[in-house]
């Protein structure tokens, strides 16, 4: 309405300046019932856009009238949905801070006043009989959502987390399979199906839903490629222990695909290797492992590695294993294995000059012992006692719990690889259930030299398995033998450095 009268106000101010410019005022006469007006031109112009204004107000105000009831109707409406917003935000706030009951007369009070959102309504109320605990309440609130299409999703992941609740494990399987044929984006439903399938130990069941994950997008690529690899090996793990020759014959085809899809997955790697070896195929095996070591280098990949051929000489073997260690020359872990073979070789300063490269490194167990070695090979015993020391309080390698003390690697119950490829595929990073057990490995630190064991006592004392003994009472634990004597006034403690050189286990 206003830019109507604005619009006539312009029209008459345009022709009033025409006229204005053209210096002829013009003339008009109106005759009507008897009535003559004789008038400018402008003048007629200015009055009838005057009338045509009031008629347009006119009937302006008679719609305003006729509207007046569906105005208020409205009105009333705009009310009723602010307050159900209103209401609606303060239960789902109440069901946030746990206050059952007052969620629960919020949700009553939502169900009078959300006519046009029913669903958030029930939703509230689901919500609000759980935050209340009555389970009865809210399983109807879920199953009434069912009946929405917009809300049919969120009503099985309610019913599914109830059956959770009340351990029916079936029931959850149900609603989450029901949910994930629905909606090819559920992902939730697809995480729940995995969780269900790694528990059960059921690996091709956890493949496939892997495999859809990717077709539908529900995780990236790069997720699902991580999760199918992890799920390959734990079922050539479990294929590598049966007897029947056709599910080994299987073990291998997932072992070799799992190590395809991620080069760099140590388990899957270490497994194909083995299976490969056994099969015949050393060659394969070599390149596998080759190609997992210049990704991320693994202590049980050069494990393998080394076991791959026993028909070679000591340094021989040190010579290959020092290849492997130059396709990743800057890893931690070829660092270790270079001077792991420069001991076994016997060239105890290559050894010193190597360990150099780990000084910075910070001190496990397991690199204290390597330089402990490294010491005793050189003739440094005081040195290697300093090592040992260091290393009976240092913290254990977790890549090194990953071999139990038989030296197998990956050696892992159905619950350890359901945790790892949840864990692996979600991180691309390896767990360790047997470093989290705390459980006994490989040993890390080279045995004391009988010389040494009076000082060992003393350094590992405050230790709960290392061998000790009773100085005041002459008992000795573990079949340890006594210590030497003191040297008499002239003599010499025997040197301890043959047997020290002899004495730590080296297989490597």
């Amino acid at each position: 309405m206003i830019r109507a009268a604005l619009i006539v106000l312009l029209v008459a101010a345009l022709a009033t300046a025409v006229l204005a410019i053209t210096g002829e005022p013009g003339h008009a006469t109106l005759v009507w019932l008897g009535w003559r007006a004789d008038m400018t031109a402008a003048a007629f112009v200015l009055i009838t856009l005057f009338v045509t204004l009031c008629g347009m107000l006119a009937w302006r105000l008679l719609l305003w009238a006729a509207e007046a009831p569906q105005r208020a109707e409205r009105a009333r409406a705009e009310t009723r949905r602010r307050q159900a917003n209103e209401v609606l935000t303060r239960g789902f706030v109440a069901v946030a801070a746990g206050e059952g009951a007052e969620a629960r007369r919020l949700a009553l009070k939502a169900a009078d006043l959300a006519d046009d959102a029913p669903g958030l309504a029930r939703l509230l109320a689901a919500q609000a009989a759980e935050a209340a605990g009555d389970a009865g309440a809210a399983q109807a609130a879920y199953e009434a959502m069912l009946n929405l299409p917009d809300m049919r999703l969120a009503g099985r992941k309610g019913l599914m987390q109830l059956s959770l609740a009340r351990g029916d494990r079936e029931g959850a399987s149900a609603q989450a399979q029901a949910a994930y044929d629905e909606a090819r984006t559920a992902r939730w439903a697809w995480r729940a199906l995995l969780d269900a399938r790694l528990e059960a130990g059921d690996w091709a069941g956890a493949r496939d839903l892997a495999k859809g994950a990717a077709d539908r997008k529900i995780v990236p690529p790069i997720v699902a490629d991580r999760a199918r690899a992890a799920l390959l090996a734990a079922s050539a793990a479990q294929g590598e222990a049966d007897p029947d020759l056709k599910r080994r014959e299987q073990a291998l085809e997932f072992a070799v695909e799992a190590a395809r899809l991620q080069p760099g997955f140590a388990p899957g790697v270490v497994m194909a290797a083995r299976l490969l070896a056994d099969e015949g195929k050393p060659s394969r095996a070599v390149q596998v492992i080759e190609n997992a070591w210049k990704i991320a280098p693994h202590p049980a990949l050069w494990l393998a590695y080394r076991d791959l051929r026993t028909d070679e000489t000591p340094r021989q073997r040190a010579d290959r294993l020092r290849r492997l260690a130059s396709l990743n020359p800057g890893a931690r872990e070829s660092r270790i294995l270079v001077v792991e073979q420069d001991l076994v070789r016997g060239d105890a300063a290559a050894a010193l000059e190597a360990a150099e490269a780990l000084k910075a490194e910070p001190v496990t167990a397991r690199i204290a012992g390597l330089f402990a070695r490294a010491a005793f090979a050189a003739g440094q015993p005081d040195e290697a006692r300093v090592w040992m020391a260091r290393g009976l309080g240092a913290e254990q390698e977790p890549d090194w719990s990953d071999l139990d003390p038989e030296g197998r690697a990956f050696a892992y119950e159905p619950s350890d690889w359901a945790r790892l490829v949840v864990s692996f595929a979600e991180t691309g990073e390896l767990i360790h259930p047997r470093h989290e057990r705390r459980e006994r490995g490989l040993s890390e630190l080279p045995d004391l030299p009988i010389s040494y064991l009076d000082s060992a006592a003393f350094l590992a004392a405050h230790e709960a398995s290392p061998a000790s003994y009773d100085i005041a009472e002459g008992v000795y634990e573990d079949d340890d033998p006594p210590p030497s004597p003191p040297p008499r006034a002239g003599e010499r403690r025997p040197s301890g450095r043959r047997r020290l050189a002899s004495a730590p286990r080296v297989a490597k």
